[in-house]
């Protein structure tokens, strides 16, 4: 009969935290081991009893879940144990990988007194740092990838991410892995239905995996720098010093922009069997009359347009400075405007996705098809690629192309400079 055990393994040095072992035996032929992602103090674990120990001071609801925890992982083995007819072929490695399918999300299960893992230090960094909303749902890209890096990494050998991992070696494994996502994820479905995202992995051009490392470097020095209060730092393992992991420098081909020409090609185009693209089409036109960023363009109501202005805080730096952005708008702007007085919003708006897919269309049934030279974000190759191929919402931010800009800061209202308008 297969007998099922928690024990933990140390060297001899120190150490206040490690995780717990699982080895099923059954007679002298077969032995399996299961290396946990439950986490416990050495000094506070009765290895006979498999249990934190009765006589320690102990919270009470931790003592009750870690028990909890131990039971339900021995049950849990010999559950898949007993379901395999042939357990002669059984191997470590197939546990592991049956444990991990037989869990929807496993989660990090500390119990060795430090109660912030990677990921709740990584909480408080997003809680407690000045960065906007948008840069916020950027890291939040990156956090959802860890957490997928560290199951990937416990479907081999069952891992935990801490800062101090976060070494040279550990690194190299994180860009591997975000390089080759989009094929892991063909092989591990399963950690993508304990962490999804809106889409299926695709591959990662050069520039995106230099961005999250950037990022990855942001959240490593805030976890070096010591708390003003306890003085202390989360760690002191920083590989993106001298001799260590090192950044490349991102590579941008030239900005893509039309010319006024055909900007006002483009506007006077008769999409007459297609007039949601033509609603589309105006809203682009309005988009490069003010030249601001799509997302801002989405977020606007009539109520950003005052005396034949437009009016707003850009996003992605309201954080850092609240001066608001006024444009003057022109005729063609509040031609565009005047068409749709029924909309809630500044204009009739789709996602951002969909705004795209008809910016590519538009070009292309306007015959705005000239060539021009681009580096593939993916392969970071210079190709040559039309021009509709590549039309989206940022070639609106190009096409005005102002010397500068007119602000007022509120609630100064201090007038700085004027946008010219074509």
């Amino acid at each position: 009969m297969a007998t099922v055990k928690a024990f933990f393994r140390t060297s001899t040095k120190k150490t206040d935290k490690v995780n717990i072992r699982f080895r099923l035996t059954d007679g002298r032929a077969i032995q399996l081991f299961h290396k946990s992602n439950i986490v416990v103090n050495p000094s506070d674990f009765d290895t006979n009893k498999e249990e934190i120990k009765p006589k320690i001071v102990y919270d009470a609801e931790k003592r009750s879940e870690f028990n909890k925890s131990i039971v339900e992982r021995k049950n849990l083995i010999h559950d898949l144990y007993n379901a395999q007819t042939d357990k002669n072929v059984l191997t470590s490695k197939w546990l592991d990988n049956a444990i991990l399918n037989s869990i929807s999300a496993p989660a990090i299960t500390n119990f060795a007194g430090k109660d912030n893992t990677f990921f709740d230090y990584f909480d408080d960094f997003l809680k407690n740092q000045k960065i906007s909303k948008g840069r916020k749902s950027h890291y939040m890209v990156l956090y959802r990838a860890l957490q997928r890096f560290e199951l990937y990494k416990s479907s081999q050998n069952w891992f935990i991410l801490t800062f101090d991992d976060l070494k040279l070696n550990l690194l190299k494994d994180i860009e591997h892995f975000l390089v080759s996502e989009h094929e892991i994820y063909e092989k591990y479905p399963e950690i993508y239905k304990a962490v999804p995202e809106s889409r299926t992995p695709q591959p990662r051009g050069e520039n995106t995996i230099i961005d999250l490392f950037k990022k990855i470097r942001v959240l490593v020095n805030w976890a070096n720098s010591p708390d003003p209060i306890t003085k202390k730092a989360i760690t002191t393992i920083n590989a993106f010093g001298n001799n260590g992991y090192k950044i490349k420098e991102c590579k941008y081909g030239s900005p893509i922009y039309i010319s006024i020409a055909e900007r006002n090609k483009l506007y006077k185009e008769v999409f007459v069997d297609r007039p949601k693209l033509a609603i589309q089409r105006d809203i682009f036109i309005f988009q490069c009359l003010i030249g601001c960023r799509v997302g801002d363009l989405f977020k606007m109501t009539k109520g950003n347009v005052i005396n034949g202005v437009v009016e707003y805080v850009p996003t992605k730096t309201e954080d850092e400075s609240k001066a608001t952005v006024r444009v003057p708008l022109n005729a063609t702007a509040l031609e565009i405007l005047n068409k749709y007085p029924e909309s809630e919003m500044l204009l009739p708006f789709i996602s951002e996705q969909k705004y795209n897919e008809a910016i590519k269309e538009m070009f292309r049934l306007a015959e705005l098809t000239r060539m021009v030279t681009i580096i593939n974000p993916t392969t970071s190759k210079i190709e040559q690629k039309s021009l509709d191929k590549v039309a989206s919402s940022h070639i609106a931010r190009r096409t005005l192309r102002p010397q500068s800009c007119w602000f007022v800061e509120w609630p100064q209202r201090r007038k700085q400079s004027i946008c010219p308008v074509p």
